[in-house]
């Protein structure tokens, strides 16, 4: 495992500044977004000639390497929302922001691909959430389920055909949000050997539900993990419940993300499930701490993680109580 940086923490800089900076730190790895107009990799350019050449020898120059793009936000056009939720994203009609989606998450794994890049994490999407609940129209999420295996399955073949995965973050307000529905999108799949997930535990920490849990139970399509921490306050919760909506920032809210050793995620449990599944990924830490800045981030998660990380896997002991051949 690696301790890695996902560079949209720093958004407004240039992607060498933050290479730079993070790399005092001792990050080893880099998330870099990749949806379009991010300002720090476009992958329109990427394609062409040198680019991916030259962005990973001035990677390489500062000790690191790229485990990961993010197509967080083109991604979730896919399915969805498609009203002026999402026309912060990208405007037009519903099927003029499908095809943005799809167009712009293939155009991700064929950047990857030139970057030598394994993984490309992003969304998929829902039309409406609210659809979990089975009242007034219980059978809405199924239809999604067919949605999701008609949008999906051709961008899962061109993810395939790049040799790069598709890393779904699980996440509230999307059509994976939970392990029951990450476990049924690979079955809507055909466990598609592209498809897996990135696992942030605090965004399912928010529904009550265990991160090593869902470790153990998706194994080996963990592709990615982001550092990224959550805290129910508890002088909150009896308000506002775990789906309490508004600012995250106010006093008064039940839900806060948190830097890594700051929330309720039991990271040395959650690093040995992932060891006990073979992960050899990057932990890549996300910055949505409201209570602090980022560079009080930056310095506080390699000093908390970098101990944490598990380099290599037990190797098994030689001696003759253990080896009787």
């Amino acid at each position: 495992m690696k301790l890695g940086f996902f560079t949209a923490n720093f958004s407004e800089k240039p992607l060498e500044e933050v290479v730079k900076l993070v790399s005092r730190y001792g990050y080893e790895t880099l998330e870099i977004p990749a949806y379009e107009g991010n300002g720090q990799l476009e992958t329109i350019d990427v394609i062409k000639g040198n680019t991916a050449k030259n962005i990973n020898k001035m990677v390489a120059g500062y000790g690191m390497s790229i485990q990961a793009l993010s197509n967080h936000a083109d991604s979730f056009l896919i399915m969805g929302p498609s009203g002026k939720e999402t026309d912060f994203i990208y405007k037009g009609s519903a099927e003029e922001k499908i095809r943005h989606g799809t167009e712009s998450l293939i155009r991700t794994a064929q950047a990857a691909n030139a970057l030598e890049v394994p993984i490309v994490v992003g969304y998929p999407g829902v039309e409406n959430w609210g659809r979990f609940f089975f009242f007034p129209y219980g059978e809405g999420w199924s239809e999604y389920e067919e949605q999701f295996a008609e949008r999906f399955t051709p961008v899962l073949d061109k993810f395939q055909e790049y040799g790069v995965k598709f890393a779904i973050e699980i996440h509230p307000n999307s059509f994976v949000y939970d392990i029951h529905t990450a476990e049924r999108a690979l079955e809507l799949v055909n466990d598609h050997p592209a498809l897996g997930y990135n696992l942030d535990p605090a965004n399912i920490l928010y529904l009550l539900i265990d991160p090593a849990v869902a470790v153990d139970r998706l194994k080996d399509r963990i592709f990615h993990v982001h550092a990224k921490d959550a805290e129910l306050a508890k002088q909150n919760i009896a308000l506002g419940g775990t789906l309490m909506h508004g600012d995250m920032s106010a006093l008064d809210h039940t839900y806060r993300f948190r830097i890594p050793g700051w929330g309720q995620v039991e990271w040395k449990r959650l690093i040995t499930e992932l060891s006990m599944v073979g992960f050899d990924g990057s932990l890549s830490y996300e910055h949505e701490d409201v209570t602090m800045s980022r560079m009080d981030g930056v310095e506080k998660v390699a000093e908390f993680m970098k101990p944490l990380i598990i380099k290599n896997p037990y190797e098994g002991r030689q001696d003759k109580l253990f080896n009787k051949e």
